[in-house]
């Protein structure tokens, strides 16, 4: 019988860094549910916290307090050695495949060293299943006889997706997994994570820059700003329903080719605050057309606007 409980539940999550005698909020009291079978897309720009997040969801960084639980076990509190074998659950792609490569080690024992270490099984068992593997990520068998620099950025990409699936997770992270690749590549890439997530039956937390494509690969969208959730949503209806000023300045820096060629294209005025030191408002205050004296003075909490809709803005749009 399967759990009613979400798959993943991060709950009043923090991350904070001793910076000198003050202390940087990377990630601040975040909240958010995954679902199995569910792909969750993190939106935000550069150091909003969502690889921070993603790291400590990982287990790769430590929680400053907060929990996250996966299939109901909060494995942040794990000692070490139940941890390791429990980490299995969770498997990440990163942006730079490359680099978590060796030059020396062949794909195909890159793809049989998970089932290797954590299961054990023979390594002619285990290159038997790295030829399905790199099958399903649609690659020809053959790829286990080559090295990392001759294949593109695209096929590594493939085959990090395969070593990641490779001992059946039920969490995968894909960290700006598409990020460096061309346009026909990600659609490629990310049609393989939303055929496996839906397959597989796992849940998916994939992070990106560009909310176009994330909420066209998922079914929920957070958008994230200088560490906090400030809206959270459906990716169906997400420009239809959003109302967080921030998320309007998201939606309107996509650029649509049949756009007016002659309209200006808005942008943000104001700089983001430091993350470092205590935030006594609105972390978008000063970026915001609808400031107010409660925005400065106050933190909006993130509340349900509906049963698929949170939203943390005093003055929403």
């Amino acid at each position: 019988m399967q759990s009613s409980e979400p798959l993943l539940k991060i709950t009043d999550v923090c991350k904070e860094f001793p910076v000198k005698k003050q202390t940087l909020y990377a990630v601040s009291d975040v909240s958010l549910t995954l679902e199995r079978g569910e792909s969750l897309g993190l939106v935000g720009e550069s150091g909003c916290g969502k690889s921070t997040l993603a790291k400590m969801v990982a287990g790769s960084l430590p929680i400053t307090s907060g929990s996250i639980t996966l299939d109901g076990v909060d494995y942040t509190k794990l000692p070490k050695r139940e941890f390791r074998q429990f980490r299995r659950n969770i498997q990440m792609v990163f942006q730079d495949p490359l680099s978590s490569f060796s030059p020396r080690m062949r794909i195909g024992k890159y793809l049989c060293e998970p089932r290797v270490n954590y299961d054990h099984v023979p390594v002619e068992t285990a290159m038997d299943e790295a030829n399905e593997l790199l099958e399903k990520v649609g690659l020809p068998a053959e790829f286990t006889d080559r090295y990392p620099h001759e294949l593109s950025g695209g096929q590594l990409q493939r085959v990090a997706i395969a070593r990641a699936i490779a001992i059946d997770p039920k969490l995968l992270i894909c960290d700006e997994a598409t990020g460096a690749l061309d346009v026909s590549i990600q659609n490629q890439i990310a049609k393989i994570l939303v055929d496996l997530v839906e397959e597989r039956n796992i849940g998916c937390l994939f992070i990106g820059h560009d909310l176009a494509f994330v909420r066209s690969v998922t079914q929920k969208t957070a958008i994230m700003y200088l560490g906090r959730v400030v809206e959270y949503l459906s990716s169906e209806t997400l420009e239809q329903e959003c109302a967080h000023p921030y998320t309007k300045a998201l939606l309107g820096s996509i650029l649509d080719v049949y756009c007016d060629q002659e309209e200006e294209i808005a942008a943000m005025s104001g700089e983001p605050v430091s993350p470092v030191g205590k935030q006594e408002g609105c972390p978008f205050a000063k970026r915001c057309p609808n400031c107010t004296t409660l925005c400065k003075s106050s933190i909006p909490k993130l509340e349900p606007v509906n049963a698929y809709h949170k939203l943390a803005c005093f003055n929403p749009m």
